[in-house]
């Protein structure tokens, strides 16, 4: 599992090529030329997904992470994507395939709880109703968490 949070986290995006600052538990910082990110896949992928979950970081802006969240099949219009971190629910403004924080408070908050939660889960409905839950380990979050965001303020 850990070896293919890296393969999913080099493979993901084009140019320019990405660069592994670290890579521990279930989680990666990976450097992309002017982004950062910290980046998981959920414990169990189905077939034919490709989801994942992670704060990215911008060298030109704000010091703090963006949450954002990649589903396995897109979510359905008007259907809410929540992601619980422990017992701590955060409702994420989506669209299609893609969901992420609201705000800057909800971003930090979701932040913390990555820090020093175990667990994070994702859950939303497709658009023929079916359930949409992905689980993420969060061992290894917080260092990557900080290593992305210590790539990103060094230049």
């Amino acid at each position: 599992m850990r070896a293919s949070v890296l393969l999913l986290a080099v493979g993901a995006v084009a140019a320019p090529s990405p660069k592994i600052a670290f890579a521990g538990g279930y989680w990666a910082a990976i450097e992309f030329g002017s982004r950062c990110e910290a980046r998981s896949r959920p414990l169990w992928l189905k077939p034919g997904t490709q989801p994942f979950a992670g704060f990215a970081f911008d060298r030109w802006g704000p010091p703090h992470g963006q949450f954002y969240v990649h589903l396995g099949r897109g979510a359905r219009a008007g259907a809410s994507v929540i992601a619980t971190i422990g017992d701590r629910p955060f409702l994420l403004a989506a669209k299609g395939e893609w969901a992420w924080s609201a705000n800057g408070a909800q971003q930090q908050a979701i932040l913390d709880a990555a820090r020093y939660g175990q667990q994070m889960r994702v859950d939303s409905r497709d658009s023929g109703g079916r359930r949409i839950v992905d689980r993420y380990d969060l061992s290894g979050a917080a260092t990557a968490i900080d290593a992305a965001a210590a790539s990103c303020a060094r230049r």
